[in-house]
This record gives C-alpha cells, sequence and structure tokens, in this order.
C-alpha cells in the first residue's frame, strides 16, 4: 500500500486566535507538531498578515508540496460562518504560496481529539492551550494522510 506522493505536507488549523501547524514525513506516513503562530488581524487589507508570511516561509523551509487546511464543518456535514471564515483564508494563502496547492478538508472534531488526548497524557490548563493547535492540526494532517493511503 503506498501512501500520497512523496513530499512533506504543512496541516493547518485556522483559530480565531492561533493557527495550529504540522507537518508530515516525506513519505506521508506520519505528522508531527511543529509551531503554533498568532493571527494577525491588524495588517492592511492589502498587506499580507504576518501568520500567511510566517506560512509561506515554512512552505518553503521545509519545500512543502502541498498544504492541507482544517475545514470547520458542523456535525450534520454543514458550513457555517467559521467554514466560510477558514475558506477565505485558505484562499489567501493560495494566492501567497502558488503555484503549492492549498487542499481544504473536514476538520470536524479535530480539536475536540486533540484536547482529550492532551488531557490523557496529562497536559491541561495553560501547557494545554499553548499546544492545542499544534496537536489539532496532526489530527487534521494525520487524517488526511490516513485517508488518502486508504484510497490507493
Amino acid at each position: 500500500m503506498t501512501g500520497p506522493s512523496r513530499g512533506v505536507r504543512l496541516g493547518v488549523d485556522v483559530g480565531q486566535v492561533r493557527v495550529g501547524v504540522a507537518r508530515s514525513d516525506p513519505h506521508g506516513v506520519l505528522a508531527t507538531p511543529l509551531v503554533t503562530l498568532a493571527r494577525d488581524r491588524t495588517a492592511a487589507p492589502d498587506a499580507v498578515p504576518s501568520d500567511l508570511a510566517e506560512l509561506a516561509a515554512l512552505v518553503a523551509e521545509h519545500e512543502a508540496v502541498e498544504v492541507v487546511v482544517g475545514l470547520p464543518v458542523d456535525l450534520a456535514g454543514r458550513h457555517g460562518p467559521a467554514a466560510v471564515q477558514v475558506k477565505a483564508y485558505a484562499e489567501r494563502l493560495a494566492d501567497v504560496i502558488a503555484p503549492v496547492p492549498v487542499t481544504l478538508t473536514d476538520e470536524r472534531m479535530s480539536t475536540v481529539v486533540a484536547s482529550r488526548r492532551l488531557a490523557e497524557r496529562g497536559v491541561r490548563g495553560k501547557r494545554q492551550r499553548a499546544v492545542v493547535d499544534q496537536a489539532a492540526a496532526v489530527e487534521i494532517l494525520q487524517s488526511w494522510l490516513d485517508a488518502q493511503r486508504r484510497r490507493t
């Protein structure tokens, strides 16, 4: 069984305050936490927000072949206001990192699962808030990688 085509992918969990980032190994098997970025809500409309610029730098640094962004859908599979905001974020990211593709994937419950797994490991409170976005990005990317492997 083979996975997605070779190359590092970045997984992104877009929140209102922070952006969690994870990366895959070049073989597309395992996602690991990378960094948490602060959302830049102060950039001028025609300027690239600092979080998007930092993501672009990570894409270049890790020679990522694709960025997988979690799309928050509700439990019924509908796209609410959060999904609309994430789609807009992903479109801006795609413009900044072109020609590297940006893929949206269902991230239903990723933060809940990440929080639960961290709590099971004894990571709670402020320590959990500091890494939950990265852990959610890992959940998003790992689910996507696993789905790609199942397809082939």
